[in-house]
């Protein structure tokens, strides 16, 4: 019987030891961590975000920065309606979101973790945790995986190892091109006394632009500790990851907090001192946003709070709609989610076989996950890049 060895006991090697054939092979997974599975346990705050709602493949490839052309062939032919059928299947409930983000209906990663599990048990596959790889050596038509556990001989490799540089070197001394890591979801850090003490301020539609790369996202924006974050954010961390870490992390943002144009805004702002001329402006509920920020907004832009509104000149409703709608700001610094980090980085896309995830290197020898560079948004789609190219890899050992 032939081996298959699964280096990286995550989300695409679990799935993919939960698809193979265990009367064609003996599969042994290798993981370097005592806990297989971690961050499918950690992500979504612990309620694990397996998929999102979108099962047009043209549009799902459009949530990723890195490898959506290359991705387009591999959701034809596994998607998120097969992604949730799968866990169906197997008794997991699943539920869709306002946002489209897929999670278990138990709001526990746990569910997902113990399907994927139990799969593998039944299929005998065998787990070795804290068994961490050191070389890999092709020996004739095998290969010798050699750990701190001992060696390993293998007919077939999957290499499911996440995106650590120890992992990427060792690929990389058997022949890989690797492209630099640099992170991809982040948060920007800013200092800047409009945000000053208003942790936590939410905004459900904003725009943000960097002049400078001539790009643009929206989406929900939250103001955090140390800066500014919320998919509005995110998204413009994903797609411009490689141009801002040469910027070195400062570069200048501009803010829309109501995602209206400055016209548009302004005549709001006209109407409203129409019908409550005698009003505050303190006390004013002009734009969706917390009486907070608007009393920041005013305080930032010198408009006394308890002026009335009719007295407001043009002067300083210009400046109030600019803070508002065009606020520009000096980034100086990202923050990364620790447990949630992603990269865009890894193994060169053009030596991989999108039809079966195979090396173009290496004989027998499979790639999938965050070990390629192919990064997604937030919202699911890292998993689905995972389940996906698991699936098409098993298929394809099933099929040999």
């Amino acid at each position: 019987m032939k081996r298959i060895i699964i280096i990286g006991g995550g989300a695409a090697g679990f799935f993919c030891a939960a698809n193979l054939d265990e009367s064609q092979y003996k599969i042994t997974i290798l993981e370097q961590n005592t806990d297989v599975l971690q961050k499918v346990k950690i992500s979504g705050g612990g309620r694990c975000n397996v998929t999102h709602a979108c099962f047009d493949p043209r549009e799902l490839v459009q949530f990723y920065p890195r490898g959506n052309k290359e991705l387009l062939s591999v959701f034809t032919r596994f998607q998120p309606g097969d992604t949730m059928k799968w866990f169906e299947n197997r008794k997991v409930s699943l539920k869709i979101e306002n946002d489209n983000r897929v999670f278990p209906e138990s709001n526990s990663s746990q569910s997902i973790i113990n399907a994927m599990l139990s799969e593998i048990q039944q299929k005998n596959v065998e787990v070795k945790t804290k068994c961490s790889v050191k070389e890999i050596e092709k020996s004739d038509e095998k290969y010798v995986v050699k750990t701190s556990l001992g060696d390993f001989e293998a007919d077939y490799i999957i290499y499911t190892t996440g995106s650590s540089p120890k992992s990427l070197k060792m690929i990389e001394n058997l022949g890989h091109k690797i492209i630099d890591l640099v992170p991809s979801l982040f948060t920007f850090n800013i200092k800047d006394n409009l945000l000053k003490d208003l942790a936590g301020t939410s905004f459900e539609m904003a725009e943000t632009s960097i002049p400078k790369l001539k790009t643009e996202e929206s989406g929900p924006l939250l103001i955090t500790h140390w800066g500014l974050s919320g998919p509005a954010i995110l998204k413009i961390s994903a797609w411009e990851a490689i141009s801002l870490a040469k910027a070195k992390y400062q570069f200048e943002i501009v803010v829309n907090f109501i995602s209206k144009d400055t016209e548009d805004a302004t005549e709001l702002f006209q109407n409203f001192k129409q019908s409550n001329p005698k009003k505050t402006i303190g006390q004013s509920k002009i734009f969706e946003i917390t009486n907070r920020f608007w009393q920041r907004i005013l305080e930032v832009s010198k408009v006394d709070l308890n002026k009335q509104i009719a007295n407001i000149s043009g002067k300083e409703m210009q400046t109030i709609i600019e803070n508002l709608c065009r606020k520009k700001f000096q980034v100086t610094g990202k923050s990364t989610f620790k447990d949630e980090f992603v990269t865009a980085g890894g193994i060169d896309l053009k030596e991989i076989n999108f039809k079966n995830m195979s090396s173009k290197i290496l004989a027998n020898f499979y790639v999938a996950g965050e070990v390629l560079n192919i990064d997604a948004v937030t919202g699911g789609f890292n998993f689905q890049a995972c389940w996906s190219e698991a699936w098409l890899i098993a298929q394809d050992l099933n099929n040999l």
